[in-house]
């Protein structure tokens, strides 16, 4: 547990983050869908894309997210077991509203298995195949992440992204394993790629550099935050400071 998303949402908007992804990894594994709350403090604060996933089931669930202040919405393990979600709420919804989530795992023969419940659970789908399906079901942009890679710092999974992004004609955001400015650098100058997507990098530099530890203790177990305790293989930085970084190599990005 790190804090409030909303308060690391407003900071983040401030710092001149293009997009917020609100994710609930384990809704889908304990059958919850409970960000409606915090999805509606954000959206009346920043004004900024907001991606929400985690536990959307149904086209009406997608449908009170959306009500909710959402822009677009994340499904995986939904899209698994009920393909034909993605193409109903593309078309109900805009094809440029439905993203679907992969969760990917490299297994020994050097392939990826797309996996559900925040990598808990093997669909039994090969992710360069599933992603290509994603595109013809009808969904408007993929999220892949790398859960091998996901939180180390060690950089991207590049093998994973080449498959997918040499296959796909719609809009792919990648995330997993971001520690430094160069792994983002890399990504972009190698692969074709609409975006990506960074947590652990940002978020560690907040809760060093913006706000005191003590008065959050009912938010979780928060010890390893006060020991310090963060992962020696992630340079944290500000997200001023990665944008400059970017521009200064040519790399489109905004600037405020």
């Amino acid at each position: 547990m790190l804090g409030k998303p909303e308060h690391f949402a407003r900071y983040y908007y401030e710092q001149g983050a293009d997009e917020l992804i609100y994710h609930d990894v384990v809704a889908s594994l304990y059958g919850r869908n409970s960000l409606h709350e915090i999805i509606s403090k954000t959206a009346k604060e920043v004004f900024i894309p907001l991606t929400v996933g985690g536990g959307l089931r149904t086209l009406d669930d997608i449908s009170v997210v959306l009500r909710a202040g959402a822009d677009k919405v994340s499904i995986n393990t939904a899209a698994h077991k009920e393909p034909d979600l993605i193409t109903k709420a593309s078309k109900m919804f805009g094809k440029s509203t439905i993203v679907v989530a992969i969760e990917a795992i490299r297994q020994p023969d050097g392939d990826y298995q797309a996996f559900m419940d925040n990598g808990r659970n093997r669909t039994g789908r090969d992710v360069v195949s599933w992603a290509m399906e994603i595109e013809q079901l009808g969904a408007g942009e993929i999220l892949l992440t790398s859960v091998d890679k996901e939180g180390t710092g060690d950089g991207l999974d590049m093998d994973l992204i080449g498959k997918v992004s040499s296959i796909i004609n719609i809009p792919l955001v990648v995330h997993g394993g971001i520690g430094q400015s160069e792994h983002v650098l890399g990504v972009e100058k190698e692969s074709k790629i609409s975006g990506v997507a960074i947590a652990s990098l940002l978020h560690y530099n907040y809760i060093k550099t913006n706000r005191q530890v003590d008065g959050f203790e009912d938010e979780g177990n928060i010890e390893f935050l006060k020991n310090n305790r963060l992962f020696n293989r992630i340079n944290t930085m500000a997200l001023p400071d990665l944008k400059n970084a970017l521009s200064s190599e040519k790399i489109n990005c905004r600037l405020d």
